[in-house]
């Protein structure tokens, strides 16, 4: 473990060497915060978005929670949305999971788990509607990883129902919203190449907002 005196000499020299390599580098990020991808992730501290992605400071907006969660009644996430689509002109929304999740692991256990239970009733909603294909894996554990793949791509379909997704794709054909895993095992990212245009023209049949007026 690291000692916690240790994070500030570990900060100073972190911000010695960017200067080293570009004196400019701390002016140049206080003057604008003008980021093109907006990340839903997991809370989980082995999947830092910034590294897994190889960008710096200032390139990703970033919201994280326990399995990466897109629920209609968390204004945190709907402010994070509205805020990277309205005031950061995001162009991509990439919501990402990751293989060996412990959010969604205890969402697979049927016990009670307290505060946590209605945050990870979002996840076992996902495992009842897909159950017939979870059920017939025999695997357990490629059954946790299918939940973790299946979980993203609700939450990306939650992020297409939003009204902000919805009037800013009509007016200026963006943000685009991606499905990602990240294979902790192998450092690799998996790209689920969500149909976002056929997504979201199936989403409008139920959730078609494209009219509504902006939210106040």
């Amino acid at each position: 473990m690291i000692p916690y005196d240790q994070l500030f000499e570990n900060s100073r020299r972190w911000a010695a060497e960017r200067t080293a390599l570009d004196p400019d580098f701390f002016e140049k990020l206080a003057a604008e915060h003008d980021p093109e991808y907006l990340y839903i992730g997991c809370s989980d501290s082995r999947v830092p978005a910034n590294e897994i992605m190889g960008v710096g400071p200032g390139d990703v907006f970033v919201h994280r929670n326990i399995g990466n969660v897109v629920a209609n009644t968390d204004l945190n996430v709907g402010a994070v949305i509205e805020y990277g689509i309205v005031n950061l002109n995001v162009q991509h929304i990439i919501v990402c999971g990751h293989y060996e999740c412990g959010g969604v692991r205890a969402a697979m256990q049927p016990r009670d788990l307290g505060i946590l239970n209605p945050w990870l009733r979002n996840i076992r909603d996902v495992y009842r509607l897909h159950e017939a294909e979870l059920e017939a894996i025999p695997d357990e554990a490629r059954r946790y990883d299918r939940l973790v793949e299946l979980n993203v791509v609700e939450q990306c379909l939650n992020v297409i129902k939003t009204a902000a997704v919805q009037r800013a794709y009509l007016h200026r054909g963006a943000p685009i919203v991606h499905g990602w895993v990240f294979d902790l095992r192998r450092g690799q990212l998996r790209d689920l190449h969500i149909d976002f245009v056929a997504r979201l023209r199936d989403i409008q049949k139920l959730y078609n907002l494209m009219d509504a007026p902006p939210t106040s």
